[in-house]
């Protein structure tokens, strides 16, 4: 009965260890507090899925006055990155820095065993991009890219009503919008204006920070195909605001049966993120987060509505940071092409650099 018990007790405290040791969370690191989406991090934390070990940030002011807003304290803020990964030992860190610095927070972390996730884009150009996945195959680490739309429901109902239920037919056209009034005219703060419209430091203007969205999307509608020719052109129409940089774009890829329009703006007089996708029966509009409508042609211009209000999509598909998370702890096996991908985020900076080409020499470019 003694030994019985005993073996009881054990495998009670097996238990309790492993049920502890899966509900523990990722110990996570920020790279960077310029970037303002890193206020989705420290809002993400509460739910659980992640903790805040450590905190890279050179700027003082900066991370004062986030410890201030989010009540952290400055004893978790380094100056450099080496210092934090060694003394906090996260398992994983999020870039929120500029994009050519993706490169640098690769170049630290890997090494370490350090699984990675940057801000779109991936990189400011192949060069970097095909470093940060030597490194990251190289130490086995996972690479991944953050990008707001691939939170949407209506982006993954999307797909699902074109790709597995074929529900308007063989898709034909895919024209995606993203942006917004421009970085100066949406008042975002001093540290991250300075970089966001620099062309060495972002890479580029709306054609990167706003065309990497549909890239990014059309990469996975086509399941990792090439486009045949990308062909682009890019403008400056705020030169008071944007002195470095376009702040249009338009982006044309061409497939073999489907083409694709992809604007990227810092000129739309409302900020938007949406989608519409022809197919030979109909069309589906992705109208935001939650409002998707779908088309069904009747005659020549007739037409049978549907809309829809979609719910979150379910933890942790929800969000960025949970889902690092349960990729980290193997809950999740990133396909090949997946939106956060390494597979399908070089592709967007192959496209991305051919587009910025194109737009350059006015020719189209070819894969």
């Amino acid at each position: 009965m003694l030994k019985y018990n005993i073996l009881c007790i054990s495998l009670a405290l097996l238990s309790f260890n492993n049920m502890n040791a899966q509900e523990a969370p990722l110990k996570v690191g920020i790279i960077g507090l310029t970037h303002t989406h890193v206020h989705w991090i420290f809002g993400s934390e509460p739910r659980g899925d992640i903790e805040i070990v450590g905190i890279v940030e050179p700027n003082k002011e900066l991370a004062k006055r986030y410890a201030k807003q989010y009540n952290f304290s400055m004893d978790l803020v380094y100056t450099s990155m080496e210092d934090m990964l060694n003394k906090v030992k996260p398992e994983a860190v999020t870039a929120f820095g500029t994009i050519y610095q993706h490169l640098e927070v690769v170049e630290a972390a890997a090494p370490h065993g350090i699984h990675v996730m940057v801000e779109k884009p991936l990189a400011v150009s192949m060069e970097h991009a095909l470093k940060m996945q030597d490194l990251a195959k190289k130490h086995n680490i996972h690479l991944l890219t953050n990008y707001e739309t691939t939170w949407y429901p209506t982006t993954h109902k999307a797909y699902e009503l074109a790709k597995n239920e074929k529900a308007i037919g063989a898709i034909k056209k895919i024209m995606v919008h993203d942006g917004h009034k421009g970085p100066k005219r949406i008042g975002v703060n001093e540290e991250f204006l300075e970089w966001l419209t620099d062309p060495i430091q972002n890479g580029g203007g709306a054609e990167v920070d706003f065309g990497c969205y549909g890239v990014n999307i059309l990469t996975w509608f086509m399941d990792g195909k090439r486009p045949n020719s990308v062909t682009a052109i890019s403008q400056q129409l705020q030169p008071e605001n944007n002195p470095k940089v376009n702040d249009e774009s338009i982006i044309l890829l061409q497939y073999d049966n489907t083409v694709a329009v992809i604007q990227g703006s810092w000129n739309w007089p409302i900020g938007r993120k949406d989608m519409e996708i022809y197919g030979e029966d109909g069309v589906i509009y992705a109208d935001n987060r939650h409002d998707l409508r779908v088309r069904i042609s009747e005659g020549y211009d007739g037409f049978k509505e549907d809309t829809t209000t979609l719910e979150e999509r379910k933890a942790p598909f929800d969000d960025p940071f949970a889902f690092l998370a349960a990729v980290v702890n193997n809950d999740i096996q990133l396909k090949a092409y997946d939106l956060n991908s390494l597979e399908n985020n070089m592709l967007v900076v192959e496209i991305l650099e051919a587009a910025k080409k194109s737009a350059k020499t006015g020719k189209t470019v070819k894969l």
